[in-house]
């Protein structure tokens, strides 16, 4: 069926723009998604050895700590967790939150963490600990594609270009359609480089199509759940849409309930486990110990690899009074058709099945993702870009357009700006460990001022220097992250750390193979900047500004 030209070019217009948009926000999310894939080894990375998982606290103190830290900290009564599984991340038995006042509930950056441990004396002491938040930083940049706080109105926002980058993808779809078969996985190298780029991002668009329209979709309704359910509890549940995921209150009414007589956290993990027994409990959450509706969120992860709705894994909700499996809605192995579907949109989302292996995958995808939108913005630039024989004086090096100048230097700016802060924060986490107060705050401040000044500098430098510039730097900080643990290995002495934990090393290993890449574009680059075509928005040797008159003298010619 042959598609009429003028849709095609409607298509490819809103392709083009809804792409401008979200391109430079879709960058950010991509590139630190990728990194949010591996957390905990993350994590691990980034935690000092004095730091390592406790594990001299059996589950078995769990009843007694629960009950004294309640009796002295009520506000640990509203939600406290009880790690089973130790890790970097979680090396105590008993943690809880506390967020400050008026604090948006899923901004983690902001929170406060307190642990939970028995003294000598049969006491418990509880103190605020202090834990990085570098891998928590990364998935707030991911969450609100780089914007600084994890709120209401930033995911909102998200949600905005979320919606514009399905319509990107459908109109690019479209506007693919007519030379579908013919130049399906065509990659025309050449001197042409703009055709080489257009080709090898329609490879890469069509090619993960699927991952991209999954990415779209579900950031969309996770910036929006929260306004849905709203609109769902008042127009249809009459106000009692909450009550549904609780259970029924115990008789008795509103008394407050005596977390001493809750069933042992051994036993809760052991009624599971007989219940579903490739199930491996990580984490159980109390909600609202007290209360007449408490709740038990049992966390953990399918040995199998089996789907999971979330990055945490599956859930089983619990009674903590009777130890009662409430709902198996969301637990591996255990769930209805429906709810297998809706698990299913979420654990495309998170990568939360397959195991490792998909999660590489996932990896892959998401900087392929960065890279399509990079390369998307810089055909636009290119299309717009004044050639010398569009001059009559021919010969003559062009002027380009005011809007172009622009566009590449912001492009340059943000998605470069954005590599060059995630990887300085990260090795901040080791180089600043002890010798800063509040290293955390120091992470986000590392990160803005490393984006914002790249960003500068390009508007600075122009584009074309910019780029040059900013990959260098990309590569030297990348770098920098596997050298700074080459260099506590081989320097003990220096205060720095370097983890033999498997996870730890990948780091390492990623930092270096992403270094290398970023070093690899730079020389490109600089080779094209320095000595390629002179009429280029991406030469050194074109003009980087004009006069108002000049521009619109230009665009009349035109």
């Amino acid at each position: 069926m042959k598609v009429p030209s003028e849709l095609i070019r409607i298509y490819k217009a809103v392709h083009t723009w809804t792409g401008i948009l979200t391109g430079m926000a879709l960058f950010i999310a991509f590139y630190a998604g990728a990194i949010t894939l591996f957390k905990e080894q993350l994590v691990a990375w980034a935690t000092p050895p004095a730091a390592s998982p406790a594990r001299g606290v059996p589950l078995s103190a769990a009843p007694e700590l629960i009950n004294q830290t309640i009796a002295r900290h009520s506000e640990a009564a509203r939600e406290l967790e009880i790690h089973v599984a130790r890790s970097a991340s979680a090396p105590d038995l008993l943690t809880w939150k506390v967020h400050d006042e008026g604090a948006d509930e899923h901004d983690q950056l902001s929170a406060r963490l307190f642990v939970a441990t028995p003294a000598s004396d049969g006491t418990v002491s509880a103190v605020q600990a202090e834990r990085t938040k570098l891998a928590e930083l990364i998935d707030v940049l991911h969450r609100v594609v780089g914007l600084p706080v994890d709120s209401d109105l930033n995911r909102s926002f998200m949600g905005v270009v979320a919606i514009l980058y399905f319509l990107a993808l459908a109109s690019g779809l479209v506007t693919l359609l007519p030379s579908l078969i013919k130049d399906l996985f065509a990659l025309r190298v050449g001197p042409n480089l703009k055709r080489m780029w257009l080709d090898a991002h329609n490879i890469v668009g069509l090619g993960s199509f699927p991952f991209h329209l999954i990415m779209a979709l579900t950031a969309a309704v996770f910036a929006f759940h929260d306004p849905i359910y709203l609109v769902q509890n008042t127009l249809i549940h009459d106000g009692k849409l909450a009550a549904a995921f609780r259970p029924p209150a115990a008789p008795g009414g509103a008394q407050p309930r005596d977390p001493s007589t809750m069933v042992p956290p051994e036993q809760i993990v052991a009624r599971v486990k007989a219940e579903a027994p490739d199930f491996e409990p990580t984490v159980l959450r109390y909600m609202r110990i007290k209360g007449p509706n408490p709740t038990l969120f049992v966390f953990g992860h399918d040995r199998h690899g089996a789907l999971e709705q979330r990055a945490l894994g599956g859930i089983a909700m619990v009674d903590p009074y009777t130890g009662r499996i409430t709902s198996t809605a969301y637990l591996p192995g255990h769930q209805s058709a429906s709810e297998i579907v809706l698990a299913s949109v979420f654990a495309l989302h998170f990568g939360s099945y397959g195991g490792a292996p998909l999660k590489w995958m996932y990896f892959l995808l998401a900087l392929l993702g960065a890279w399509l939108v990079y390369s998307g913005n810089l055909l636009w630039i290119e299309s717009r870009g004044r050639k010398a024989k569009q001059r009559v004086d021919g010969g003559a090096i062009p002027v380009q357009r005011r809007d172009t100048q622009l566009m590449a230097s912001a492009t340059i700016g943000v998605c470069l700006g954005a590599i060059c802060g995630i990887s300085l924060t990260i090795c901040a986490a080791k180089w600043l460990h002890g010798r800063v107060d509040d290293l955390n705050s120091w992470h986000r401040i590392l990160y803005y001022l490393t984006f914002f000044t790249a960003i500068a500098w390009s508007f600075y430098r122009g584009a074309a220097r910019a780029s040059v510039d900013l990959l260098r730097l990309a590569t030297c900080l990348t770098l920098a992250i596997p050298l700074t643990s080459l260099i506590a290995a081989i320097l003990p002495a220096s205060a720095l750390w370097a983890s033999r934990d498997l996870g730890a090393v990948s780091v390492d290993l990623t930092a270096a193979a992403l270094g290398l890449t970023f070093g690899v574009l730079a020389r490109r680059t600089a080779r094209r900047v320095y000595g390629g075509r002179r009429d280029s928005v991406w030469s050194a040797h074109a003009p980087v500004t004009e006069s108002a008159a000049a521009d619109s003298q230009g665009v009349a010619a035109e």
